[in-house]
């Protein structure tokens, strides 16, 4: 039986700034079989995600084909016509982003989006369609599955909103599915969920895969074989099992390495005769959406009662499944959702909740990174005007000032002063994070809220940019709020951590500690969830009794 998918010797060029001709995929050729998975991992700008697009007969723009062949179910992706390839994108061929808010149309409910591909190819009648996508909705462990098409994309959560991704690839009944980072907006918990149901859909639909990732303990679980990448050349390739447990490559050796990051060194607090106010502190916050009832608060209550404290030096994280209140949490520090009631204390003076009612001394002290860089950054500004307006609003900067500042700003994240002139589509992953810090950088905070940023970046890129925030947490005297749901990103960089589950803090532990001194049964959940490097490690939850006891809707229930 032919393969479903076979790459000859690919090899696609690009243009540089300077109009120099460059190859980015290198000779590469990767087989995957009717029915298999096969992943394809590296660091950020290894050419994975470029290989997994030329499987639809994309190549992003200044790039192009420059020889060999991708073939998919007999049919060179690359020979084609765009009309042709067209009529096979979410039928023989469908593909699942990385960045699904970028992928939504703000305007249009979710269940309308999700059936497109069935109304553009004709492929069932509208009410089929729907009811198809309910189905899936339900396999891919979505709340409220009935109704939660009729929502709007900001009215689901990042992790939500990923699955929505996934169902809008799946509904056409593909061949071949591109799992491009699909998991990286999940918690821990619900990875679980949607591991499951992506290997479930995937084997009853006989459909083969080719899963884009960095996180090796997820590609584990749903890869039968790994192919290896770095500077558009394969490095290795073997079955799974044989990957992770010999891998023979340096550079494979050094992704596994890269997996298990250091735990921080928690900051001891200064002794002093007087004592300091928190860099931070969040006093019986409660915040929601929707009208304000008799009592004062929300109909759609997300943070419930929460309190907790920044220490000046030390830094904070925030951690819990999607939909916890995490990033409401943020967004309520930052100002961009006012609390129905509470405090929020900088330095020990009360802030404003409505971010247009702070002076700006306090925006300048207090900025935001975002999760997704790709909307946070306006695509059509280049790089060294979207560093230069904080400048100018907070300090005045203006010319050869605040064009010497940006290229410090730059200097400062690790980036090239050249790349100024960039948009922020030029960037890779981890450069456009960087970015996003650079600008936070700007103001001259005291407090940063890092909320998912490295959430998108493969392991060692990731790693990169946590070593990044700690030299500059020592060089500026930064204190930061972490929010994550990598349990292992917040212990390389936290002093302590909190718990959130349904809007309400559960626990507080140093995070040094977290595994030796949990208490409250969701935060041993968590912990139990998080993935390991063991093919056989989801599919055993299934049969460990103890898991299923512990499990969500019993948990939930005790909170």
């Amino acid at each position: 039986m032919p393969n479903l998918v076979e790459i000859r010797d690919l090899k696609i060029g690009a243009r540089t700034d300077s109009g120099r001709e460059v190859q980015i995929i290198k000779g590469v050729s990767i087989d995957v079989a009717a029915g298999e998975i096969v992943a394809l991992i590296g660091e950020s700008g290894s050419g994975k995600t470029t290989i997994a697009l030329s499987l639809m007969g994309h190549v992003r723009p200044g790039c192009y084909f420059q020889g060999g062949s991708v073939t998919v179910a007999g049919r060179d992706m690359a020979a084609l016509r765009e009309s042709e390839r067209a009529k096979l994108r979410g039928t023989d061929v469908a593909y699942v982003p990385q960045s699904a808010a970028a992928a939504f149309n703000p305007a249009i409910k979710l269940i309308d989006q999700v059936v497109e591909v069935a109304k553009i190819h004709n492929l069932m009648p509208m009410a089929e369609a729907r009811a198809k996508a309910v189905e899936l909705f339900r396999a891919l462990a979505l709340p409220d599955p009935d109704t939660i098409g009729e929502r709007y994309p900001h009215q689901v959560s990042g992790g939500q909103l990923q699955r929505l991704a996934a169902a809008m690839a799946l509904i056409g009944g593909p061949k071949l599915v591109i799992f491009d980072e699909p998991t990286t907006a999940l918690d821990v918990t619900t990875q679980i969920e949607v591991l499951r149901a992506f290997k479930s859909v995937m084997k009853a639909g006989g459909m083969g895969g080719v899963y884009v990732s960095h996180d090796l303990a997820v590609v584990a679980q749903i890869a039968d074989r790994i192919v290896v990448l770095r500077g558009g050349e394969v490095q290795e390739e073997g079955t799974t099992a044989a990957i992770l447990d010999n891998a023979q490559h340096p550079y494979t050796r050094d992704l596994l390495a890269a997996f298990h990051p250091v735990t921080h060194a928690a900051v001891a607090l200064p002794e002093s005769a007087t004592p300091r106010p928190p860099a931070l502190e969040v006093r019986g916050i409660f915040a929601g959406y929707g009208p304000l009832t008799a009592e004062g608060l929300p109909a759609k209550q997300v943070l419930k009662d929460v309190s907790c404290k920044l220490e000046k030096g030390r830094n904070l994280g925030v951690i819990g499944e999607s939909g916890c209140g995490k990033s409401t949490l943020a967004r309520v520090i930052a100002g961009l959702v006012a609390p129905a009631k509470g405090q929020i204390l900088l330095d020990g003076k009360e802030m404003a909740g409505d971010l247009k009612k702070r002076s700006k001394e306090e925006l300048r002290r207090l900025q935001i990174v975002f999760q997704l860089a790709d909307t946070a950054l306006n695509p059509s500004t280049p790089i060294g005007d979207i560093l230069g307006r904080p400048l100018t609003f907070y300090h005045g900067m203006k010319g050869a000032a605040r064009d010497a500042r940006v290229a410090e700003l730059l200097d400062m994240v690790h980036l090239p002063k050249n790349m100024r002139h960039r948009l922020p589509s030029e960037l890779s992953g981890g450069q456009k994070q960087r970015i996003n810090l650079a600008r936070g950088l700007a103001a001259n905070p005291e407090v940063i809220l890092c909320d998912e940023i490295t959430s998108a970046l493969d392991t060692v890129v990731a790693a990169a940019v946590i070593e990044l925030l700690k030299e500059l947490q020592r060089e500026l005297q930064l204190s930061y709020v972490f929010i994550s749901h990598d349990l292992a990103t917040v212990q390389a960089i936290c002093d302590d951590v909190i718990v959130m589950n349904g809007g309400v803090n559960v626990e507080t532990l140093p995070a040094a500690q977290i595994m030796e001194s949990a208490q409250h049964p969701y935060t041993r959940l968590l912990l139990a969830s998080v993935p390991k490097l063991d093919p056989g490690w989801l599919d055993s939850l299934a049969d460990d009794p103890a898991f299923e006891r512990a499990g969500r809707s019993s948990l939930l229930s005790q909170v």
